[in-house]
């Protein structure tokens, strides 16, 4: 596991050659032979949202893969929601809104599941919810896989980082549906304002305002597709969920769908976690919330898994940041995004996946740069 800090002024290093040095030392130059197809798979954040991966990072790996003969392209697939990526089109012109374009990144952008999601391969799996996982097309044809993952809280899975990026990020909206499916949210009508906020958000039309005085929201559970979107839409802690039995589930779903997202990519694919800007929601919102903690810097490493777990560990190793949406663990080895988010408990995912030989949770961290070694 490779670590460089977010440090620069100490030792005259930028952060964005530093994540290059990262790219030579994890291996990933070594693993391009010339003329293949390298995917880069990241979220280009949604409108409104400023916490996505800066391309300023993703052209240097966009460099470093055309310099070991590869031939890149950045990816990312389409949204169960609605929002600004739910189609090709859409999902497009949000990447060039944010920076994404051949002029500023050096690499054309391929949304890997086609103009509505469509375009996907079934791929075999032995899991415990599924046998066959859905999968978009242009990460299961590439000949190499680099995931760029922002690390970050999430209201619903605890955290996002490379098993999140590998699951939700690569499926289809078919793929998406059927992690989501164990989630079906409830209105508490004492608490519903009749905003609106869930109809606008629902893209399955499965909330209705009861015309009634006084009514409220109502979610129909024949059409809810569990995506989730109202309850993150939801600014009174309206919508509400079977928690304890939910999310358990949606987090080994989301297991066995990154599996068959690596399946015959496991010595073919190197993961960057990025500890920059780590916001206690999603990217998949409209806004980026103040950080929680200070930033860190990047990880690197062939096993999904460990950098997953190493991410916890350095965020909760540091103090978290004062006036931030941190209720609690503010001191240092304070467990964030389990303050933050409480009932989404993200070690059910850690544990199931290193079960599923997705990868494992021990690791050794060495440094990238002055500091050769990280105990």
């Amino acid at each position: 596991m490779y670590f460089t800090d977010s440090r620069a002024q100490s030792h005259r290093e930028s952060l964005v050659k530093k994540v290059g040095l990262l790219f030579e030392r994890s291996g990933a130059a070594a693993m391009i032979e010339p003329g293949e197809l390298v995917a880069i798979k990241l979220h280009f954040g949604e409108r409104g949202g400023t916490a996505f991966i800066n391309p300023v990072f993703v052209r240097e790996i966009v460099a470093r893969v055309k310099d070991a003969g590869g031939k890149p392209f950045l990816c990312d697939s389409n949204t169960l929601y609605t929002g600004g990526r739910a189609n090709a089109v859409d999902h497009l012109e949000t990447a060039l809104q944010h920076g994404f374009g051949y002029a500023t990144v050096g690499a054309p952008v391929i949304i890997i599941d086609g103009l509505r999601g469509r375009g996907y391969h079934e791929v075999a799996i032995e899991g415990k919810h599924f046998d066959r996982v859905q999968i978009g097309a242009a990460v299961v044809e590439a000949d190499k896989l680099i995931v760029l993952s922002h690390v970050k809280g999430h209201r619903m899975t605890g955290f996002g980082g490379a098993i999140k990026n590998l699951s939700m990020g690569c499926s289809n909206r078919t793929g998406k549906q059927r992690m989501h499916s164990a989630v079906k949210p409830e209105i508490a009508a004492e608490r519903c304002r009749r905003c609106g906020s869930c109809l606008r958000w629902c893209a399955a039309g499965a909330i209705t305002l009861e015309e009634s005085e006084g009514g409220s929201a109502r979610i129909d559970p024949e059409r809810c597709t569990g995506c989730g979107e109202c309850i993150i839409a939801c600014a009174y802690d309206a919508v509400k969920l079977q928690w304890r039995t939910a999310l358990p589930e949606m987090s080994e779903r989301m297991v066995e769908f990154a599996c068959g997202t690596m399946e015959g990519k496991k010595e073919e694919a190197i993961f960057f976690n990025f500890l920059l800007n780590i916001t206690p929601d999603c990217d998949c919102n409209s806004w980026s919330d103040l950080p929680v903690v200070p930033d860190i810097g990047v990880l690197a490493s062939s096993d999904p898994v460990a950098a997953d777990q190493a991410s916890i560990d350095l965020i909760n190793a540091r103090p978290g940041i004062a006036g931030s949406a941190l209720p609690g663990a503010f001191e240092p080895g304070g467990g964030k995004f389990l303050a933050l988010h409480p009932k989404a408990d993200y070690r059910t995912r850690l544990c199931y996946a290193e079960e599923k030989g997705l990868g494992s949770r021990r690791y050794e961290l060495v440094g990238v740069g002055p500091k050769k070694k990280l105990e």
